[in-house]
């Protein structure tokens, strides 16, 4: 279990990495106190995991006919459902969400790769069960 738990902080400080420079680039975007980033950091990844796949489920014909497209716009409310939780994590407008989402996205996945690397004790490993595929 204690296997795991590594890939997942490296995680959460590439994210919190991730919106800290985002803040510095994008006026819009700011954090009161580190705090308030570490705990944005960590419900945006909660709210990716739970909330972005229900609101893709519930929009496809929508990102259907945007051609995935409108998965940008389920980015920045994301951004912005954090923002409206966390005390201390100001955004001032969808656009500045949308961009810094873009940002954020983009930023994350490259420092991830420079940091796992080939590594195979980064990578989050699936439990392996008995159950079947349907």
């Amino acid at each position: 279990m204690f296997e795991q738990i590594t890939p997942f902080l490296v995680h959460w400080a590439i994210t919190a990495l991730s919106l800290w420079v985002a803040s510095h680039i994008f006026k819009g975007l700011r954090f009161d106190s580190t705090g308030a980033l570490v705990v944005s950091a960590l419900l945006l990844g909660f709210a990716n995991a739970i909330v972005k796949p229900l609101l893709i489920v519930l929009t496809l014909p929508l990102t259907l006919l945007s051609f995935g497209l409108f998965l940008l716009v389920i980015n920045a409310l994301m951004i912005l459902l954090v923002a409206a939780l966390v005390k201390g994590f100001r955004v001032s407008g969808f656009w500045t969400a949308l961009f810094a989402s873009l940002f954020v996205s983009v930023l994350s996945l490259l420092i991830g790769a420079f940091v796992s690397g080939s590594d195979p004790a980064m990578q989050i490993q699936m439990p392996q069960g008995s159950g079947t595929w349907l």
